[in-house]
């Protein structure tokens, strides 16, 4: 199998993968529980029909501690008119505007929609704190921090005050790196050179679910005042999950022109050859006919360049390029999909291993990892025999120009002629790669009239001569056979991969 990355092993500096991106949501479970919110109400000495208030009253103090954090830190805290808005640029501006090496960047405060906690009257009279859908006030902090660099928290003001942590994987990467000694090179927040890839990456396969835990209480902490009377009543604070994660696969090649070379052949490869049901055998799963969901293949062009996409209902595998780095990237929203072994606990007590749907747990984030890279390695080793576009291109070219050799002149190629491309086809059919062809098993399979006249044998004769000439086949020593070259295989190739798919729909159109 001559797949990507061995056959242009000597144009790529290695591979890396990890955590691109994560969104982790903290959740205060208690109060999803009726008799558990009724237990916490009468800790706080609040009656049901004075919920609203205290209420009020929590989220002033959350309103409150939020601007004191800005004023004591002297940083900005900006009101955004429209939940639509992109808060990472207004942080960027923010950033830029009032420069910070470490700690808080900006606050910034939008109204959402969201699921709160209200009391509800029904019809016997009675009260109940119920989940409602309405608007409420969120902040959105964002820090420069010094294992996560540019990251931000998200909190929800009202009850059940859901909080969000956003990590960029390249800026906690960059941060692993200088504390070990690593140099790398960035473009946008892309790596195209790591100084000792190895290290880096067994650095990256080192994530510790507990560690990360740890820091997403204390900023929790450092956001929410709340939560220490939280904690004093249920004993515990937040329940961390992960809700959307993204782990790429980095192909880093030498150069910009390297990729440019094969990445039209990439996306060629993908658009006409994959259809939206290979998004099974990449993601490890077989298609059944009891599936019931979406299997999508989108393909879209971009300012950037093409991006490739396949969806299996809400998980999907891409590949884009940037700059120099050939990127393949699993994105996970529903874990279910997968699954993870792990102990099980039975009705008897007792407790056995067994492969089990995977939840969004932190504790599974290796078994993330795990499903990601080899999803990500299996899409990279479906590109078998790429076609580089602008090598090609060249090497066609020139054989459409006449060429002299050993003092003789030798015409170019009409490569659309019919005439042409079924010389092309017969020659690199796939039966005489091993073997190789002959003058009478070229004659025969281009169903030439009286192929064994005397005639036709000469004419072939010279096809193969011009062929040679073109440098598109050789000669095998000591016999009357030929193979396709190199760059026969190539150039031929391509003409009727063009042929074949691309001109047709050029036509159409």
């Amino acid at each position: 199998m001559n797949t990507i990355l061995e056959q242009y092993k000597d144009k790529i500096n290695g591979t890396f993968s990890f955590f691109d991106r994560m969104i982790i949501k903290g959740h205060i479970r208690q109060f999803f529980s009726t008799s558990v919110k009724g237990f916490f109400l009468s800790e706080q000495n609040v009656l049901l029909k004075d919920f609203s208030s205290y209420a009020n009253q929590v989220t002033a103090d959350i309103v409150s501690y939020a601007e004191s954090m800005a004023a004591s830190d002297k940083r900005p805290l900006i009101y955004l008119t429209s939940s639509k808005t992109s808060k990472e640029q207004a942080a960027l501006q923010a950033l830029e505007e009032h420069p910070v090496d470490e700690g808080l960047i900006c606050i910034l405060s939008v109204v959402e929609y969201c699921q709160t906690l209200q009391p509800k009257k029904h019809d016997n009279g009675l009260l109940s704190l119920d989940t409602v859908n309405r608007k409420c006030k969120y902040y959105y902090f964002y820090f420069l921090d010094k294992h996560f660099g540019f990251m931000h928290v998200k909190l929800q003001t009202w009850f059940p005050f859901l909080i969000q942590v956003y990590i960029n994987g390249r800026e906690l990467m960059k941060h692993v790196f200088e504390q070990n000694g690593i140099s790398y090179q960035m473009y946008d927040n892309s790596f195209y050179e790591i100084s000792d890839i190895k290290k880096a990456q067994e650095l990256a396969d080192r994530f510790d679910s507990k560690s990360l835990c740890r820091q997403l209480d204390l900023f929790a902490h450092k956001v929410n005042p709340y939560l220490d009377t939280i904690e004093k009543t249920f004993h515990q604070g937040y329940h961390w999950c992960v809700d959307q994660c993204e782990y790429a696969t980095d192909v880093m090649f030498k150069s910009r022109e390297a990729l440019e070379d094969i990445y039209p052949s990439l996306v060629g490869h993908a658009f006409y050859d994959f259809n939206c049901t290979d998004i099974f055998s990449f993601l490890g799963r077989k298609l059944h006919h009891k599936f019931q969901g979406e299997a999508v293949s989108d393909y879209r062009k971009r300012p950037e360049g093409w991006r490739i996409k396949f969806k299996m209902k809400s998980n999907s595998i891409k590949m884009y390029d940037k700059f120099s780095c050939l990127r393949v990237e699993m994105t996970i929203n529903d874990p279910r999909e997968f699954k993870v072994y792990k102990d099980v606990h039975h009705e008897d007590g007792t407790t056995s291993k067994r492969w089990v749907p995977m939840g969004k747990s932190i504790a599974n984030l290796y078994r993330y990892a795990e499903i990601s890279k080899a999803a990500n390695k299996r899409f990279l080793d479906s590109m078998q025999n790429i076609i580089p576009a602008k090598t090609i291109e060249k090497e066609i070219n020139s054989i459409c120009c006449r060429k002299k050799l050993g003092g003789r002149n030798y015409s170019g190629y009409n490569v659309w002629s019919a005439e042409t491309f079924l010389l092309f086809e017969s020659v690199s059919d796939g039966k005489y790669l091993i073997r190789g062809f002959t003058n009478r098993e070229i004659r025969h399979s281009t169903n030439r009239a009286n192929p064994d006249s005397a005639k036709v044998k000469g004419k072939t004769s010279r096809e193969f001569t011009k062929l040679r000439a073109h440098g598109l086949i050789r000669k095998v020593p000591h016999s009357r056979r030929y193979l396709v070259s190199d760059k026969g295989r190539r150039v031929m190739g391509a003409l009727i991969e063009t042929k074949r798919k691309i001109y047709p729909e050029l036509v159409a159109k």
